[in-house]
């Protein structure tokens, strides 16, 4: 999740080299994803979160952040880019890239943010979360963005980690609510364009 006045932080799951072959579809999300997206971004928030935070503050979270009707307005929304991930038909996660003025401390040029980045936590350790991000990384691209830019709670070390492997770094920090408990996030950024030292997806962040 992020931190400028976003309502999320983007997170990364456990991501490892694939053992067998599936299929995965990468597809931009339409109004009707709203509901299948709404339960799938708080239950993997919660398995992500809630064992870091009180329960009444990841209550508040969740109902300020999800919803069918707010997904659903994110979907539709030209300023962002929901990007559904399907697996054998099943929905496995999610990311969005959204448009703006992003925090000081991103200096490159044309910057994109990386608003949301989810998979459920019955795909990790697939290669998910690195095949996702190659898409990411293209769709920013198209979107004229040659700098990607995101926030990651700075005690989420295996985020941390899988970021640092796609060629993230730490650029600065800002404070983050999580309810009503003020927290910090980390500033990442990276070029767009630039080879992944993650290419075999071991990775493991949380």
């Amino acid at each position: 999740m992020l931190r400028n006045g976003s309502s999320c932080r983007a997170f990364a799951p456990l991501s490892d080299t694939a053992t067998d072959i599936v299929t995965v579809l990468i597809r931009p999300a339409v109004a009707a994803d709203a509901a299948a997206l709404a339960e799938l971004a708080e239950r993997t928030f919660n398995e992500t979160f809630a064992a870091d935070n009180r329960p009444e503050d990841i209550e508040l979270h969740a109902a300020q952040a999800y919803g069918e009707s707010q997904q659903q307005r994110e979907i539709l929304d030209p300023e962002i880019a929901t990007l559904m991930v399907e697996v054998e038909g099943q929905l496995a996660g999610f990311a969005q890239l959204r448009s703006g003025t992003p925090p000081e401390c991103v200096a490159g040029d044309d910057p994109v943010e990386l608003w949301r980045f989810y998979i459920a936590r019955e795909w990790h350790g697939q290669g998910i979360a690195q095949t996702l991000m190659q898409r990411v990384e293209s769709d920013a691209s198209a979107r004229g963005g040659r700098t990607l830019w995101l926030g990651v709670w700075e005690r989420n070390e295996r985020a941390k980690a899988f970021y640092n492997k796609n060629g993230f770094t730490r650029v600065g920090s800002h404070v983050y609510l999580v309810g009503t408990d003020a927290q910090t996030d980390f500033i990442l950024t990276r070029p767009v364009g630039i080879p992944s030292m993650a290419s075999d997806g071991s990775a493991k962040p949380g």
